[in-house]
């Protein structure tokens, strides 16, 4: 209600300038050019051309005036108006290369993107008009060097240059200069708190290393998204999205998504604006029913059978004379209602003072959804909230922002232990396993059958309290049968579960943390003429608050601090065809010791109107523990996970029970005390312990060497081409080579209830952990730390692309990705490039076939790699993706409708081992643009 009031507001609060000029922007060709800017000269009022090239700018400035015309890519124009409402129409001509786009994103400070001295993509106002995907964010894919994994159909995570996740932590995502990451997670929940389709006026996306200018987690890569200026972009536009998706699993669903923008310009002095949309669709279900276990795919067949999207089968036990057996589970579609939700409004104020470029803004988003999420396990996020305020102070050379950013989790909850409980509250663990082990052995000895029978009638039992007359003299089970999907008990249990937060009988998760960020940056361009100049600098803090539920936060929230300064030195040489970039960062986390990142890189541009331009540089990035790292301290059934942070080892508690032969032969206590420096300090490799029950050998067991986690570091070497021949054929290359030390690691160990681990079998303390394992009284945990291995990748890639026939255009892009690592190094490492070697993209388009008509065509195709993750491993098959769009203008209105469609012609395919399977989807949006 509050953000339909204040755009209601925002309406009744336009005033109409002195005077209004009206006009168009084309090409040479008379075609139209979008996303144009009009701008009077002399003061900050402005327009920007919408799809069709028209244009309303109203001023207070007094006749005669000038305006300014550019648009990127064409030669700036400026035209004259001496009367008031007066048509102002106006022909750009094409500047000489297409690769003089202006980005800043490289190196802090406006240049041409064939001078940036790293490897760059873009998306502008046309690119994201031609979109073939249902939104911008979702188009992204289609660039080069950009690889998508997708948890949920609203939560996709963008990754360059391999080591890709869900949970991207490598990956920073800035919008409007705000880091719009979870705070307690570390990585971008896709565009929650992103930019509306409406407002976003670029994309930039620097592919690998960029620590030196922007710090900690710009490891892998950073993207920006910069939204419309409500001094330049007025009006109120309006857009509505209606589609169908279907999938195997799912089937066919409805897909709505709209969007309203209100913008406005009051003085040259005074601007504000506002957006709201609203996402609703059916998610991709994950069915995935393979079993994790040795054995058939079905509890028919393997009685401890564990199936990836199956939930609560997790849940096993060795019963002698039986065997190891698992519980039944439950669908993950039968766990959530498979709805997919976002709604993001935000609101800015912008005050211009002075007649210079000083701009004050005050910016405030919201976003709110529903979706799937998956780490270690699969999680419902369900009214899922973030929100950021922002004071900034910019100008022609510095700028300066602070800004929070605060979560929280809603009615989120974990999906596994939501299964598991309400499996408990039917019948316990204890009990469904005694039963199931007296009906097994009964079944084969009264009734002589084999072991699928016997377990078939063994599980009919302990679910359903079901036995065949030939036993039906067995005592009935105190607890409930099985609850059904779907039946009120099973709705009633899971409603109780899923707002319990005790994990022991619940499955919700609690967050409110948050971060406080600040940076300054000032260039010196007017001050210092030999050299480019900037310093600048950061402050972050951290506030983890979980109550318990994530981080060891039990008596309180959490707090840590980093902080971060550079310098920047840009020069040219040899009649400026030689740019020289220096950069030089130092950063400070609360927990580590400090990193200096270096950035050198050089650019020449060859050729007599230098458009050959060839870029080599070197530079370093690092990336800090994130605070699951060193924080975490959650209880996930088969294992737990637990930060390293040396507080965090003994914040850690938890106590176990030692089984009857513990408590027998070994004499231990009936329930043992356990903490994190368990996990760190006493706790065998998992390999060694497998081997050891395979061969009940001491001397296979080996004591792991697990050290706290630290900041990990690459060294990343990269060299580039960029070109334009004949004026229509652009051709860009980039080869790298990064070697990483430190790599942050996950590993799982083992640690007995009792006794010391250690490799001197005549130890009676090292014997004490030989009888732990074999009576199972051992911990499985999950911890963070660094590999010794050497790790390095590499990788080139290239793209075309040149206009065939009249305005066709066609591209092409290849990547090739490869990672370097010997498993023997270090047995237990999990490298996750989760990367395929081979990708190419294509695309076919022409924004104006006939007059307002114009359509553009994608298409994707990866080879087949390996995915490996704390979830699952396995292979994702390669694919080929086909995505279309035709869209068509009405001037009149104003307006462009669009048709499309994602993976056209095209089966299910995979992404991430353990999500949805991808399906079809077709759309048709109605954009209204004054």
């Amino acid at each position: 209600m509050r953000v339909y009031l204040l755009i209601m507001l925002l309406f009744s609060g336009v005033s109409f300038a002195q005077n209004t000029i009206t006009g168009s922007v084309t090409d040479g060709n008379k075609q139209s050019i979008p996303g144009a800017n009009v701008v009077v000269v002399g003061e900050s009022s402005g327009a920007s051309t919408d799809f069709d090239g028209s244009f309303k700018l109203t001023t207070n400035a007094k006749l005669p005036f000038s305006v300014k015309v550019s648009a990127i890519g064409f030669e700036s124009k400026t035209i004259n108006v001496t009367s008031a409402n007066q048509k102002v129409n106006v022909i750009l001509k094409d500047e000489e290369t297409k690769l003089d786009e202006i980005v800043v994103s490289a190196s802090r400070t406006p240049e041409r993107v064939i001078e940036s001295p790293v490897t760059i993509e873009r998306m502008g106002i046309q690119e994201i008009k031609n979109t073939t995907a249902a939104t911008f964010y979702d188009g992204l894919e289609n660039l080069k060097e950009v690889n998508f994994n997708t948890s949920s159909i609203s939560f996709k995570s963008v990754n360059t240059r391999g080591f890709a996740t869900v949970a991207n932590t490598r990956f920073m995502q800035l919008v409007d200069g705000m880091d719009n990451s979870s705070p307690a997670l570390n990585f971008v929940l896709g565009n929650l708190i992103g930019v509306s389709d409406i407002d976003v006026a670029s994309v930039e996306l620097l592919p690998g290393a960029s620590s030196a200018l922007y710090g900690a987690n710009a490891f892998n890569g950073i993207m920006f998204m910069t939204s419309k200026s409500p001094f330049t972009n007025e009006g109120i536009s309006v857009y509505y999205k209606y589609g169908q998706t279907s999938q195997d699993a799912a089937g066919t669903n409805d897909y709505n998504d709209f969007g309203i923008r209100a913008a406005k310009a009051f003085t040259k002095h005074f601007a504000m604006k506002a957006n709201f949309t609203y996402m609703e669709a059916s998610e991709w279900i994950a069915a995935d029913k393979r079993s994790m276990t040795s054995g058939g795919d079905s509890h028919a067949v393997n009685q401890n059978y564990d199936g990836l999207n199956i939930y609560g089968d997790e849940v096993t036990t060795f019963i002698p004379n039986v065997g190891q057996v698992s519980r039944t589970g439950y669908r993950e579609q039968d766990l959530t209602d498979n709805k997919v939700q976002s709604m993001k409004a935000d609101f800015s104020a912008h005050i211009k003072p002075w007649a210079d470029d000083t701009e004050f803004i005050l910016q405030y988003k919201i976003g709110t959804g529903s979706t799937i999420y998956q780490g270690a396990n699969r999680y419902a996020l369900k009214d899922f909230l973030m929100q950021q305020g922002k004071f900034e102070v910019k100008g022609k050379n510095f700028f300066g922002r602070v800004y929070f950013t605060s979560e929280d989790a809603g009615n989120s909850y974990d999906m596994r232990f939501a299964a598991w409980n309400v499996n408990r509250a039917a019948k316990s663990d204890q009990e469904w396993f005694t039963n199931y082990a007296t009906a097994y052995q009964y079944a084969g000895a009264v009734m002589g059958t084999n072991a699928n029978e016997s377990a078939s009638i063994a599980r009919n039992f302990a679910d359903y309290n079901v036995l065949p007359a030939a036993i039906s003299f067995l005592p009935k089970p105190t607890g409930s049968p099985r609850f059904e999907p779907g039946s009120a008990q099973f709705n009633n249990a899971l409603a109780n579960v899923v707002a319990n937060p005790d994990l022991t009988q619940g499955a919700k998760f609690i967050d409110h943390s948050k971060l406080y960020h600040s940076d300054v940056n000032y260039n010196f361009r007017d001050i210092i003429k030999w050299a480019e100049v900037q310093v600048g600098g950061s402050w972050r803090k951290y506030i983890m608050d979980s109550e318990g539920t994530i981080f060891t936060d039990y008596d309180g929230p959490i707090e840590y601090k980093e902080y971060g300064a550079y310098a920047q030195l840009q020069k040219k040489f040899l009649d400026d065809r030689l740019k020289f970039t220096g950069s030089l960062r130092y950063d400070k986390s609360q927990n580590f010791d400090g990193n200096v990142s270096p950035r050198i890189s050089f650019v020449y541009s060859a050729g007599a109107s230098k458009t050959h331009n060839f870029r080599l540089s070197y530079q370093t990035g690092f990336r800090n523990p994130t605070t699951q790292d060193q924080y975490i301290g959650l209880d996930l059934g088969p294992f737990a996970l637990i930060g390293s942070a040396p507080e965090n080892l003994d914040r850690f508690q938890e106590t176990v029970n030692v089984s009857a032969a513990g408590q027998a032969i070994a004499g231990q206590p009936a329930t043992v005390n356990m903490s994190g420096q368990n996990a760190y300090r006493n706790a065998y490799t998992v390999a060694s312990v497998q081997a050891f029950a395979a061969s009940s050998n001491p001397g296979d067991l080996q004591v792991a060497d697990i050290g706290l986690v630290k900041p990990e570091q690459v060294q990343a070497f990269e060299a580039g081409y960029r070109t334009v021949v004949q004026n229509d054929l652009s051709v860009d290359l980039n080869a790298y080579y990064n070697i990483y030390n430190d790599f942050m690691n996950t590993a799982r160990v083992i640690s007995p209830y009792y006794g010391t681990v250690g490799t001197d079998a005549t130890n009676p303390a090292v014997q004490q952990t030989y009888q732990a394992l074999a009576f199972g009284d051992r911990r499985v945990y999950q911890v963070y730390t660094n590999t010794t291995a050497q790790i390095s990748s590499f990788g080139f890639g290239a793209g075309l692309s040149k206009k065939v026939y009249k305005d066709f255009e066609v591209g092409v892009n290849y990547n090739y990705s490869q990672f370097n690592f010997n498993q023997q190094d270090d047995p237990d490492f999990v490298a996750g490039f989760n990367t395929p070697k081979h990708r190419i993209k294509a695309s076919l388009g022409n924004a104006k076939v006939i007059k307002n008509l114009g359509f553009n065509v994608n298409v994707r195709w990866n080879s087949e790699y390996l995915w490996e993750s704390s979830f699952g491993d396995g292979m994702i098959p390669e694919n080929t993706v086909l995505d279309a769009q035709v869209n068509y203008a009405l001037p009149k209105w104003k307006s462009v409708i669009k048709v499309g469609a994602t993976n056209l012609f095209g089966s299910d395919y995979l992404q991430v081992i353990g999500a949805g399977m991808i399906g079809q989807m077709w759309f048709a949006s109605w954009t209204i643009n004054p």
